[in-house]
């Protein structure tokens, strides 16, 4: 998956230092694959915690082993490559890694609702319940986790699911797995939840 803090674009890749004396950049995927970079142009590196963001023509892009190297007009030696080091491979949206089936971005994922229909813990066809709000995309041992602001208002969640020992909404984890996420609408901002007690 890859992410990304603008709606349009998105983070392709971090750098992970130089390779060789000519200025390539050694970079670490986001979603994994690399061969969507071979047909980029243009890319900008963001440094993620200032946001300084500088733009540059790609002169190519190569795979090697489970490396990509990447080089950039006007990076000519390692000292230069250095200076962004650990900064983020930012790119728009139809540059980024092609979606497969039941693949989305995170940005997408974000702010959709988490919905669930049901009785008797298991989802139905009844009028849908908003229990809580996306907030991110984590990666978890096993695969995927949706980072879920509860609800406040949610009748369907008791008061000691829904708020922490403090008095304030928690924020749980869902694994994105078939078994407790349903339909996926990043259309309409919705995500259907299978079974409440993934809250608890």
């Amino acid at each position: 998956m890859e992410q990304s803090n603008q709606n349009d674009v998105f983070i392709v890749g971090f750098v992970r230092g130089s390779h060789g004396i000519s200025g390539e950049f050694k970079v670490e995927s986001t979603s994994g694959e690399y061969e969507h970079f071979a047909s980029m142009k243009e890319v900008a590196l963001r440094n993620g915690r200032t946001g300084e963001s500088k733009t540059f023509s790609v002169e190519y892009a190569e795979v090697g082993g489970r490396d990509l190297y990447l080089k950039l007009a006007g990076i000519d030696n390692p000292e230069a490559v250095q200076k962004y080091s650990k900064w983020e491979i930012v790119v728009p949206r139809e540059n980024a890694c092609p979606l497969g089936k039941n693949e989305w971005y995170i940005e997408d994922l974000k702010k959709c609702a988490l919905v669930y229909k049901g009785k008797d813990g298991l989802a139905d066809k009844s009028a849908p319940i908003k229990v809580g709000t996306i907030t991110d995309v984590m990666e978890g041992g096993s695969g995927n986790l949706l980072e879920v602001l509860l609800a406040e208002d949610c009748d369907c969640l008791s008061s000691d699911v829904k708020f922490d020992s403090n008095g304030k909404i928690r924020t749980v984890y869902v694994p994105l797995k078939d078994q407790f996420i349903g339909k996926v609408d990043v259309k309409n901002k919705i995500i259907q939840l299978m079974h409440l007690w993934i809250l608890e």
